[in-house]
C-alpha cells in the first residue's frame, strides 16, 4: 500500500470527534447517551436567518462567490467590529472563510514558516497545536492553572519569548476552560508583545457573545500593537450557525490578502447562500444573542451547582463559553469494576460506560489531569447527566 504523506502522519484525530462517534456507535445500539463532547449550541438558527438564506437561493445566489467574500458582508463585518468591539478596520483587511476553523488556518499557513515557534496557552482548542504541525511550526505550550482561571501571565509569555517566535495563539472566551481575559490583563499582555515587532498576536473570539461578566475585550483594541493583531471569528456559536460554515478574520492588510490568495487555490470563496445568511446575521437587530447568553449563564451555574455536590472535583467557575473544565486527578489509581482510572480518557471511557455521558479528556486540550464537559444541552439533560456523573465518581474507590 503506498503510504500517506508525512504531514498527514503528524496529525492526530481530533478527540472531540472522536468521543462524539463513540457516542454516536452507543445511541445506535440502543443505549442513551447523553453527549457532553462537542461545542454546539443546542439551538436553532434564528428564523430571520433562515429567511435570508431562503431568499438568496430564490434570487439564485447559486454562482462563484468572490475569494475574500461578498463586499456587502466584508462591510457587514467591518460595521460589527465597529460597533460591538471599537475596532477600526477596513474591507481590505477583512477575508471571509469556510469557519473560523479554515479562517485560522489560513493565518497560520499565511505566517508561519518550519522552524518558527507558536506561544499557546494551555489548556487550547485542539486544533491549535494541529494546525501549527501542518505549518511546521514548533509549538510552545505554556501550563496555566485553575488557581488562575487558566490565564497566562505576562511574565510566563515574555520569558517564552525566543528569537524564533512567530506568533502567540490564544482564545477568550476560551475553550475549553471558559476562562475570559479582562482588558487589564491584555493590556499587560500587549505591553510585553511591544517590545518584539517580529510576534503576530493571534486572538480567536469565537465565543465573544458568550460571555458571563461584562462586556467582551479584544488584545486588538491597544493602538501601539492592533498592527500585528489578527482577530478570528464566525457566525457559528454566537448565532448558532455551526453548520452554515463562515469565519472571518480582521488583519493587517499583507496578511489578509495572503490569506485570500492561499485560499483561492484550495477552496475559493465561501458558500453564497451562507453568506448572505451571515450578512443578516451581522446586521438585523436582534436580541437572539443576548437571550441565548442568559440561557447559557443559566445552565452554567446549574453544572457549577453540581459539580460542588462531587467531592474529589476540583474546578474554576466559567466566565464565558459552555465548558467547564474540572480537575479530575484525585481520582486517579481508583477504579470500579473492569475500569481502572490511570488518567484523564480512562475516566472519560468510564463515564460513558458506566454513566453513558460522554466527554472529553483534557489531554486533547494539552492538560492531562482535566476533562471538559460541554454544556450546550437542554437543562432537563444536563441535570440528567450531572446527576449520572455523580453517582458514577461515588462508585470509584
Amino acid at each position: 500500500m503506498i503510504s500517506t504523506s508525512e504531514r498527514l502522519n503528524r496529525l492526530i484525530a481530533s478527540q472531540t470527534l472522536e468521543m462524539s462517534e463513540r457516542s454516536k456507535e452507543l445511541v445506535a445500539q440502543g443505549i442513551d447517551i447523553i453527549n457532553l463532547s462537542v461545542g454546539e449550541p443546542d439551538f436553532n438558527t434564528p428564523d430571520y436567518v433562515k429567511e435570508a438564506a431562503k431568499k438568496a437561493i430564490d434570487e439564485n445566489y447559486s454562482f462563484y462567490t468572490p475569494v475574500a467574500g461578498y463586499p456587502e458582508l466584508r462591510d457587514a463585518v467591518v460595521q460589527k467590529f465597529k460597533q460591538d468591539n471599537n475596532l477600526e478596520f477596513e474591507r481590505n483587511q477583512v477575508v471571509i472563510s469556510n469557519g473560523a476553523k479554515q479562517a485560522l488556518a489560513n493565518v497560520i499557513l499565511s505566517i508561519i514558516n518550519k522552524y518558527d515557534e507558536v506561544i499557546i496557552p494551555a489548556p487550547y482548542w485542539v486544533t491549535y497545536a494541529e494546525i501549527d504541525k501542518i505549518a511546521e511550526a514548533h509549538n510552545i505550550f505554556l501550563p496555566t492553572t485553575i488557581e488562575n482561571n487558566f490565564k497566562v501571565t505576562p511574565e510566563q509569555v515574555e520569558k517564552a519569548i525566543s528569537y524564533r517566535t512567530k506568533a502567540f495563539l490564544f482564545s477568550s472566551p476560551s475553550n475549553p476552560a471558559g476562562s475570559v481575559y479582562t482588558r487589564d490583563e491584555l493590556q499587560k499582555l500587549a505591553e510585553v508583545f511591544a517590545k518584539y515587532d517580529n510576534i503576530y498576536i493571534i486572538s480567536d473570539e469565537i465565543y465573544e457573545h458568550i460571555n458571563f461578566v461584562g462586556k467582551h475585550e479584544s488584545i486588538s483594541q491597544f493602538d501601539f500593537i492592533k498592527d500585528r493583531v489578527i482577530v478570528i471569528n464566525g457566525v457559528s456559536k454566537c448565532y448558532a450557525m455551526t453548520g452554515w460554515r463562515i469565519g472571518y478574520i480582521g488583519a493587517p492588510v499583507n496578511v489578509a490578502k495572503a490569506c485570500e490568495k492561499l485560499q483561492g487555490q484550495y477552496t475559493s470563496g465561501a458558500s453564497s447562500i451562507s453568506q448572505k445568511a451571515a450578512y443578516a446575521a451581522l446586521t438585523v437587530k436582534s436580541d437572539y444573542t443576548v437571550k441565548m447568553n442568559k440561557i447559557f449563564k443559566t445552565r452554567r451555574d446549574l453544572i457549577v451547582e453540581k459539580m460542588e455536590q462531587i467531592p474529589g472535583l476540583k474546578y474554576s467557575i466559567p466566565q464565558g463559553a459552555f465548558y467547564i473544565f474540572p480537575d479530575i486527578s484525585s481520582f486517579f489509581g481508583k477504579s470500579y469494576g473492569n475500569h481502572k482510572i490511570y488518567n484523564a480518557k480512562d475516566l472519560c471511557m468510564y463515564l460513558l460506560d458506566e454513566a453513558h455521558v460522554s466527554t472529553v479528556p483534557g489531554s486533547a486540550f494539552g492538560i492531562t489531569n482535566c476533562i471538559r464537559i460541554s454544556y450546550a444541552i437542554t437543562k432537563d439533560r444536563l441535570e440528567e447527566a450531572m446527576e449520572r456523573i455523580k453517582k458514577a465518581f461515588v462508585k470509584l474507590k
